[in-house]
């Protein structure tokens, strides 16, 4: 919320003053400086210049439809394959748990609570889609330089919204186990069955702020599910609820504009696509809240498992 106040204090601000010399980004070789960009993306007019289409006459031919769709078709592949028991069973041998050291907490009666940490690095989505990327290179004749140099560029590009997403995560799991979220669960479980209606519009924020639909049910999935135990609500519904929520809030997260933005050459216009989905988003929002709502009701609660 304060994060939410602070966006919309500065647009306000910008309606009444403006900057007398724009703020611009630092150039790089023989390009220009571009506007400086906002969620931690600069501007790479190169880049954006390589990916244009080509103002040619001709069609694409098949060759370079093909193309252009691999990276999609193997990522489904690998992901599919994934899925297979046999090679299901064969990635869970990357799975490694271990107890976090210096880490010794206790619940309200006085017992240890497990602090088991579960590094899951071969099949975490992450690493396939690595898998994927390398397949891809092979595939389109991507040289390992080139490959090398674009991996370092994105990652230097979203460090901010990697930081934020690890901080947001390291948060959920001080709430979680301090008793907060719990705390926090309570209290909006006074809303009673109203809380049913309130429930996405959580997941909606909570996604608006962090970019991560992840990171928000990390940080109010438990908060959810206290909720509704409290109030009589299903859990399982509040939680799919603050999930579904923080889907519509993708279009306006900050971070997402600004990667939305650079991919397809619109660097600096964040502000005119969001514009133009905010008012989508919100309207998909309240269709959202009234389905959950009515989901929690004699109406439509067959809906629920």
């Amino acid at each position: 919320m304060a994060s939410l106040l602070a966006a919309g204090a500065i647009i306000v601000l910008l309606r009444v003053w403006q900057p007398a010399e724009p703020l611009l980004g630092e150039s790089g070789g023989m390009r220009p400086a571009g506007p400086a960009m906002a969620g931690g993306a600069e501007s790479d007019r190169g880049f954006e210049e390589l990916i244009q289409r080509r103002e040619a006459d001709r069609p694409d031919t098949k060759r370079e439809i093909l193309a252009a769709y691999a990276p999609y078709l193997i990522i489904i592949a690998v992901f599919a394959l994934a899925q297979l028991a046999a090679v299901k069973t064969l990635l869970a041998n990357g799975v490694k748990e271990f107890n976090w050291p210096v880490l010794e907490v206790t619940n309200p009666s006085g017992d240890a609570v497990a602090t088991v940490f579960t590094l899951n690095w071969l099949p975490a989505a992450g690493t396939l889609l690595l898998l994927s990327g390398l397949l891809t290179m092979l595939v389109l004749k991507v040289k390992p330089g080139l490959a090398a140099r674009t991996w370092g560029e994105t990652v230097d590009q979203l460090k901010w919204a990697i930081l934020t997403v690890a901080a947001v995560l390291g948060l959920a799991f001080v709430m979680n186990l301090s008793g907060q979220t719990i705390t926090l669960g309570l209290w909006l479980a006074g809303a009673g069955g109203v809380f049913a209606f309130l429930s996405p519009i959580i997941g909606w924020l909570g996604v608006a702020v962090t970019g991560s639909d992840t990171s928000s049910n990390s940080l109010f999935g438990a908060l959810q599910v206290a909720a509704a135990k409290e109030s009589g609500l299903s859990p399982t519904l509040m939680a799919a609820a603050n999930s579904s929520g923080g889907v519509l809030g993708k279009m306006i997260s900050p971070q997402n504009l600004a990667i939305c933005a650079a991919a397809v050459g619109m660097a600096g216009q964040e502000g005119d696509i969001f514009r133009k989905v905010i008012g989508w988003s919100l309207l998909l929002l309240v269709v959202m809240s009234a389905l959950v709502y009515l989901q929690s009701t004699a109406l439509l609660s067959w809906m629920v498992p």
